[in-house]
């Protein structure tokens, strides 16, 4: 069985210390979300806590209702940016599960009807495309307030 112990060097956890770079769509005390450097699709974004939490059985009730929250706030942007068609969301638990990041995050990715989601392992997107597909989040987000 796998080590179900929460790892503090995890990548999303330097994400969150600024250790690594990021394209940042949402923030606030509790969130942040931002792209997905190996998108499944235009727009995958990835939402997480900042409270340390391996998954979403171990994770503090009220941070993850803040999580939810910041999805929601952050799949309407999405949905709206890309003038999608719909949304699909997924959250990951455990190896098992198909969980490969052992920080709790929840992917939302833009969908339109007969597109298929590309493979999560299809190699790392351009770094200028990000940030257009960040900026085109932020500004949803923006026109939201």
């Amino acid at each position: 069985m796998a080590d179900a112990r929460y790892d503090p060097d995890n990548i999303f956890a330097k994400i969150l210390h600024g250790e690594i770079p990021c394209h940042r769509v949402y923030e606030d005390a509790h969130t942040l979300a931002f792209m997905d450097v190996m998108p499944q699709g235009e727009g995958h974004t990835l939402v997480i806590p900042k409270a340390p939490a391996r998954g979403l059985l171990d994770a503090n009730p009220d941070s993850l209702a803040a999580l939810m929250a910041s999805v929601q706030k952050v799949a309407r942007a999405v949905k709206a940016a890309f003038r999608a068609e719909g949304l699909t969301l997924f959250q990951f638990n455990e190896p098992a599960g198909g969980q490969t990041v052992f920080h709790l995050h929840v992917h939302v990715i833009p969908r339109r009807e007969g597109v298929p989601l590309k493979r999560h392992e299809g190699g790392m997107a351009d770094n200028a495309v990000l940030a257009e597909h960040a900026a085109r989040i932020r500004a949803a987000l923006e026109s939201q307030a």
